[in-house]
């Protein structure tokens, strides 16, 4: 008796062995409704694949018979199709990004399964990527960009009208005139560096745009002005910038052309260039005005050691310190950049200067914004204020904005 039973228990075994096994050997059933549609707000490059799971692909189970999906695609003109990606089971979407504009696609989307089993393709219909030239999601940059501009244009009409635009004093430009004087009265020269990057650097420019400031009070003062240069284009600007500054005072006699020199593109060769011009001529006022790196300690410090009055000034965050330190005064951050609208008082300046301080301003009220609506979702269940701090954050204030 126990014989039989085994032997019927092995047959069983062995008929549900085989359905399972044929069972997996057959292709699953290929996915439903393949949809492909243009990708909104894009270059007309992209296209949207989208289909629904094949009957086959079920969350939970202990044989899974679908594994991924291949996607494929053919242009009109084309006769077959060519695979561009795949995806894992339970996905349902695939984004194309190599189509080109203009051209007409189709789409095909084959369930695959164990040992290389394929399912029949779903097709799409056509489409055409377009191009979009206005991205609706970033409709509020548009906004922004009136305001600030609309600010930029009010402003400068009002200085033009005659209307005094209030800009805080900058203790580091209003020591020029001081240093200049010093310099003056104790026969000594004054030293400007305009930073060791050329002149494609913004910091570049704007310290070029104080030295025509310098240039002009060592003209009036008639004071000796040496600016060392590391790059030879930044030696041509100075160059024109200085001569520009004497005539302007009505003495481009006094200009000398070897005032403004060039050193070297190495960056220590150069400190060390300067630091001994330092050492011997032992200037009364020096001016670091533009992009500087390690070498600004060793700037600064040198003159310190030679009694001079020293007026810094850069972008770069990791070397304020040392000139804060180092020198009488600093110019941190956007007063570098400020200071041609201050020193000139120009009215398309001054006017600009005021329009960007909205622009601060707004961006101000955003972050507050997005703190404060942080806050209240932490404390409420909402759904609106939830809504708006992930479009703040996402759209506005994070990486896709």
């Amino acid at each position: 008796m126990s014989k039989s039973i085994s032997a019927s228990k092995l047959a069983c075994m062995l008929i549900f062995g085989v359905m399972v096994s044929i069972a997996l050997g057959q292709p699953p059933r290929p996915p439903d409704e393949v949809r492909a549609r243009d990708f909104d707000n894009d270059t007309g490059k992209a296209v949207h694949v989208e289909w629904e799971l094949s009957p086959d692909d079920l969350l939970k189970t202990t044989e899974r018979r679908v594994l991924r999906y291949e996607i494929l695609r053919r242009k009109l003109d084309e006769k077959d199709f060519h695979k561009i990606g795949e995806k894992p089971y339970q996905k349902q979407s695939f984004k194309d990004n190599h189509c080109q504009q203009g051209f007409t696609y189709f789409y095909q989307v084959v369930a695959l399964g164990s040992n290389g089993a394929r399912s029949s393709p779903a097709i799409s219909q056509a489409v055409t990527p377009t191009i979009q030239y206005f991205d609706s999601t970033q409709s509020w940059f548009g906004v922004i960009l009136i305001i600030v501009g609309g600010a930029v244009v009010y402003f400068i009409q009002m200085a033009r009208r005659g209307r005094h635009l209030k800009v805080r004093k900058i203790a580091g430009l209003e020591a020029i005139d001081e240093a200049v004087g010093r310099a003056t009265e104790m026969g000594r020269p004054c030293l400007y560096v305009p930073g060791i990057l050329d002149i494609n650097d913004m910091q570049t420019l704007a310290g070029i745009t104080i030295l025509s400031r310098v240039a002009q009070l060592s003209a009036e003062f008639d004071a000796q002005l040496e600016v060392p240069t590391c790059r030879s284009l930044v030696m041509t600007a100075c160059r024109e910038t200085v001569e520009a500054a004497y005539l302007g005072v009505g003495k481009p006699d006094s200009y000398n052309d070897n005032s403004v020199y060039y050193l070297t593109d190495e960056q220590f060769g150069y400190v060390a260039g300067v630091t001994g011009s330092m050492i011997r001529e032992q200037p009364a006022a020096c001016f670091y005005l533009g992009a500087f790196f390690a070498e600004s300690l060793i700037l600064a410090e040198t003159g310190n050691s030679v009694g001079a009055i020293q007026v810094a000034g850069t972008a770069m965050p990791s070397q304020l310190p040392f000139f804060v330190a180092a020198c009488d005064y600093t110019l941190i951050g956007e007063e570098l950049f400020a200071a041609s609208a201050y020193l000139s008082g120009e009215s398309h300046q001054l006017g600009s200067l005021k329009g960007q301080d909205v622009g601060k301003v707004l961006a101000g009220i955003l972050i507050v914004s997005g703190c404060l609506l942080s806050t209240a979702v932490v404390l409420t269940d909402i759904p609106v204020l939830s809504h708006m701090l992930l479009y703040l954050t996402d759209h506005i204030l994070g990486n896709q904005g």
